[in-house]
């Protein structure tokens, strides 16, 4: 249950930190309104704060984390880019995972 809780708590920081960099972007390179920003800073606050809520060492979550990352961003770019992911850009998510996975279960030294 921890993992499906850490999982999903990843899930949610990326998706955070995507919308707080992709509206931005549709600012800087598809001319829309600046007023963009202002929840985009709030996003990518929203995106720290989660990051904040793990209770392990922050070096092993920011690694693990970019795991889940990848995942989203290839939902993402299926769902809001419309581009239809390739089957090496799943093994590469899958691979990820496997990735996340480790550094989230495997055994801790002390110190």
């Amino acid at each position: 249950m921890d993992l499906l809780k850490t999982f999903l708590l990843f899930a949610l920081t990326a998706l955070a930190e995507i919308v707080g960099c992709y509206l931005p972007y549709l600012w800087l390179k598809q001319d829309k309104p600046v007023w963009l920003l202002v929840p985009a800073a709030g996003s990518l606050a929203l995106f720290a704060w989660l990051l904040s809520l793990h209770p392990t060492a922050a070096g092993r979550v920011y690694a693990a984390y970019g795991g889940v990352y990848i995942g989203v961003a290839m939902v993402w770019l299926m769902l809001v880019d419309k581009v239809k992911p390739s089957t090496t850009d799943w093994i590469g998510v899958a691979v990820s995972l496997v990735g996340m996975a480790i550094i989230m279960l495997g055994r801790r030294t002390p110190g």
